[in-house]
């Protein structure tokens, strides 16, 4: 018996229902940025422990605007926390939605593979009575191994 973790099909009304929302999405947040991944490896980060203390600092100096220096600027410190705050709530409803996406796909593919897999038994089982030797062997190059080379001493 085959496995069916999900039945889904979709319309193109749907996919197109997504797409223009996806687009309104980037429409919405035209300063979202894309950085590459060594762009954020040198960044200081604000985590769950860093961010009290960003607070209670941005507070602090808010309070005492005589202690803080013209260089720094506290008001575009304030705005970006607002935009952080604003878009946290945004972020973890997008991750929970990109996570169900991700699983129904995983989910999808795995039923696929089920049946391809059964499907491929049956053609090895009885695939040669109806002419499907050479099909067998092309569709189960999936299968074959490869030799791996010894590796030579150095």
């Amino acid at each position: 018996m085959s496995q069916n973790l999900v039945e889904m099909t979709l319309t193109d009304a749907q996919i197109a229902a997504v797409v223009a929302g996806l687009q309104q999405i980037e429409e919405a947040l035209p300063a979202l940025l894309s950085m590459e991944s060594g762009d954020r490896r040198g960044l200081m980060l604000m985590g769950p422990r860093s961010e009290p203390f960003a607070r209670q600092v941005l507070r602090v100096l808010e309070q005492n605007p005589t202690i803080v220096p013209p260089s720094l600027d506290l008001a575009a410190a304030q705005a970006d926390l607002l935009a952080f705050d604003q878009l946290k709530p945004l972020l973890e409803r997008l991750q929970r939605l990109v996570s169900r996406v991700d699983d129904t796909v995983a989910a999808l593919g795995s039923d696929v593979m089920d049946v391809a897999l059964e499907g491929y038994g049956q053609i090895k089982l009885s695939g040669a009575a109806q002419g499907l030797d050479e099909l067998r062997r092309e569709i189960g190059g999936r299968f074959a191994r490869t030799r791996r080379r010894a590796v030579e001493p150095s």
